[in-house]
């Protein structure tokens, strides 16, 4: 393979690695993907660390070392897939390496995710069935998803506005416990508890937290404890929020 070529497969793995931790991948994971994708391509010398805010790749001598830097993540599994199947058909032939690295790009350009107004009305359903799942009575269930759907709301715009993660969630966390108190203030709703518990569950998480787990099982310690790190400051943030509300 040409010299031209090593370049273009590691840029490749790099690209495929990074569309894989921002869309909120565990680290094994994307370690595997690159290194099967890398192996396709002849570069068995491979060896790569990956964390939750960098990527770095050592495709071997006589090709120089690279790092790529992780700015944002989220959750998105169906970008986690699309990628997971590019990799698949450059393994099995399917793809060129070109190809395979023009629909990367198409991945990294395209937003492959859910409408906004989707994905509140989301947020708020999901807030609704979590109050009756913790035994919640149906008519506290419009309060739910009003407060649910505006927390979620509020984590989306403040997160894109100040780019501070858990300012964000504490203050989406403030307007669901704010809302369920007024709700049950003009006695809109009866069990305060159950309306925030199913208003806040769509900020709460748990796919980072399943996924320090799982990086702590698979010995990625750094990116484990890392990532848990996180888990415990969202956590503590949604909390604290809800307790200023429940202060007054």
């Amino acid at each position: 393979m040409l010299s031209t070529d090593k370049e273009l497969a590691i840029d490749c793995c790099l690209l495929a690695g990074r569309l894989m931790m921002e869309a909120g991948a565990e680290t094994y994971r994307v370690e595997d993907t690159m290194e099967r994708m890398a192996r396709t391509q002849e570069l068995h010398s491979i060896e790569s660390f990956v964390t939750p805010t960098g990527i770095i790749l050592s495709p071997g001598s006589p090709h120089h070392t690279k790092l790529s830097r992780i700015k944002n993540r989220s959750t998105d599994l169906e970008k986690i897939a699309l990628v997971n199947d590019i990799s698949r058909k450059l393994s099995t032939g399917d793809y060129s390496l070109e190809e395979a690295y023009d629909r990367l790009r198409k991945i990294e350009k395209a937003n492959v995710s859910f409408p906004v107004w989707l994905q509140i009305l989301a947020a708020g359903i999901a807030s609704g069935s979590f109050l009756l799942l913790f035994e919640g009575i149906w008519t506290d269930f419009p309060a739910a998803v009003l407060s649910g759907a505006i927390g979620y709301t509020f984590v989306m715009l403040i997160q894109e506005l100040t780019k501070v993660k858990f300012f964000a969630e504490f203050i989406a966390s403030l307007f669901v416990a704010l809302i369920g108190y007024l709700a049950v203030q003009f006695q809109l709703g009866s069990e305060l508890d159950k309306i925030i518990i199913g208003g806040v569950m769509p900020l709460v998480p748990g796919l980072l937290i399943t996924n320090a787990v799982r990086d702590l099982m698979a010995g990625h310690f750094m990116s484990g404890l890392s990532k848990g790190a996180e888990a415990f400051l969202t956590a503590f943030a949604i909390g604290a929020g809800v307790a200023l509300v429940l202060s007054f």
